[in-house]
């Protein structure tokens, strides 16, 4: 081949690599119908890097990731169901969007511009994550689906007045998008037409070695810059405290195996939760842009998730309620410890505690929360 055609062809060829390297796709499709006959959706984001997310219209739920690990090897390393249906049948809030407020409600009340709100009480006498039937439980709907740089869906969902015992009409979207270097980034957005309160999260649990792998995720390396956290009473509510983490089981500024003190009985919490099932204080606060909120990484496979957010919290959940009795993806068969929560969010109970912040949202001032999962190898 003469030299110059070469050197055209190779240009041509380098063009077209580049242009498919840079282009994220968005593939819409069926994922099944629930026991009363409505379908749902899934949408799965892939990029060039060979990272991918299954979004499924239930629950605006991430349904699977799959990432590689530093052989190249793909896993989906988030917990779940293969079937939407189990979703329903056999709730675990498993990488549901949470709402109308993620984690705790002491005893399901709350006052607001003088009123007192009484909530569905579905964790013992507390709500939790919205309340019996929460955002995680409703099918929402696709309102917009692209290919490009970076690939997304959005989803949207109307909460009406009352609902769960909120006030206000809820007007809410989800968009998830993924680029190309292993940034999945979770945009929440809310409005209202009256005075509320909002708090919403991902509850996606992780294992980076794969889920469902042979030794779980006590052996995963997770940081959290945090220097305090929020203690809790005996039903899992913040008594008020934020408490200095220097010293104790609760200090991950630096880094720590997330197994070798998660059954330590001589610190009260960890009797409490049943192991870590905490709310971290981010030293970084509120945030226009999101800021590192925790690190986990496996070292066995080399996978590695950083979580970042706008939102002063990230309540880590070390899986301590999974008992087997669970069966999962591929036949698997969920215990305690197989799998990671890290929720960016408001403080838990927030709106009983004013020392906390505020989690109000009302007409003109609609809310809005930022989070992404950043996924890489470590070599």
């Amino acid at each position: 081949m003469h030299k110059a055609v070469w050197a055209s062809t190779m240009v041509a060829a380098m063009a077209v690599t580049a242009g498919q390297a840079g282009a994220a796709t968005a593939k819409r499709a069926s994922f099944g119908t629930l026991a009363d006959g409505t379908a749902i959706e899934a949408v799965t984001l892939t990029g060039s890097n060979g990272v991918s997310a299954r979004i499924m219209t239930l629950g605006a739920t991430l349904q699977a990731f799959d990432v590689p690990d530093r052989n190249g090897k793909v896993a989906d390393v988030t917990l779940g169901y293969d079937d939407a249906a189990s979703y329903i049948t056999k709730p675990n809030y498993w990488g549901q969007t949470i709402g109308r407020y993620a984690n705790r409600i002491a005893g399901g009340r709350f006052t607001l511009d003088g009123k007192a709100y009484q909530l569905t009480q579905n964790d013992k006498a507390n709500s939790l994550h919205g309340g019996t039937v929460g955002f995680d439980k409703r099918v929402w709907r696709i309102v917009s689906v692209k290919d490009g740089a970076t690939a997304s869906v959005t989803l949207a969902l109307t909460s009406p007045a009352g609902d769960q015992g909120y006030p206000g009409k809820l007007d809410v979207t989800v968009t998830y998008a993924l680029d190309d270097k292993g940034a999945l980034t979770i945009d929440f957005d809310a409005k209202s037409d009256a005075p509320t309160i909002v708090n919403l999260t991902n509850h996606a649990l992780f294992d980076m070695g794969g889920e469902g792998s042979a030794i779980g995720t006590m052996a995963h390396r997770l940081t959290i810059p945090a220097s305090r956290y929020t203690p809790v009473n005996d039903a899992l509510i913040p008594t008020g405290e934020q408490r200095p983490v220097a010293g104790t089981v609760f200090d991950f500024t630096r880094g720590r195996i997330v197994g070798q003190d998660v059954r330590d009985g001589r610190d009260a919490q960890i009797v409490t939760g049943r192991g870590y099932d905490h709310n971290f204080v981010l030293d970084g606060g509120i945030t226009r842009e999101p800021k590192l909120a925790a690190r986990l990484e496996d070292p066995a496979s080399g996978r590695v998730l950083e979580v970042l957010t706008t939102e002063p919290g990230v309540q880590f959940y070390s899986g301590n309620f999974l008992d087997g009795t669970l069966v999962g993806k591929r036949g698997h068969v969920y215990r305690m410890g197989d799998g990671i929560a890290l929720e960016p969010q408001k403080f838990p109970d927030t709106p009983n505690q004013p020392a906390f912040g505020s989690a109000r949202v009302e007409p003109g001032k609609p809310y809005h929360h930022r989070m992404v999962y950043r996924v890489s190898v470590a070599r």
